[in-house]
């Protein structure tokens, strides 16, 4: 089991920049893919980036490539998610979640979401 706990959002100007952070509790965090998701009012929960275990590999959503990133720090049990260049249309509530597998599919453990808001 995994607990995940984000922090990090908050209200921005369009073109700026926000860092979200997933804090996770247990000992296997470090053997776990791990995700961002975001969910805008009225829409469907959409993919945003993905990490491998040891943070070889990640993976974007074109909408975000190039102005997101996503880290993480196996000792601190923590993932990131750098996000620069942000537009209008990035507002969302934005989730961390947990593979287990590490194929960047089954994600079974979730965070409660943060919410990130870019004015125009």
């Amino acid at each position: 089991q995994v607990k995940l706990v984000e922090s990090g959002g908050g209200l921005v100007q369009a073109g700026g920049s926000l860092r979200l952070s997933c804090a996770a509790s247990g000992r296997t965090f470090s053997t776990y893919a791990m995700g961002w998701f975001r969910q805008a009012p009225g829409k469907e929960r959409e993919f945003v980036a993905a990490i491998s275990w040891s943070g070889g590999n990640s993976k974007y959503a074109d909408s975000v490539k190039g102005r997101f990133t996503i880290s993480r720090d196996n000792a601190k049990n923590t993932v990131y998610l750098q996000m620069n260049s942000l537009k209008p249309e990035d507002t969302a509530v934005y989730s961390c979640a947990a593979d287990p597998t590490n194929n960047y599919r089954v994600y079974l453990f979730w965070g409660q979401g943060t919410q990130v808001t870019v004015s125009s």
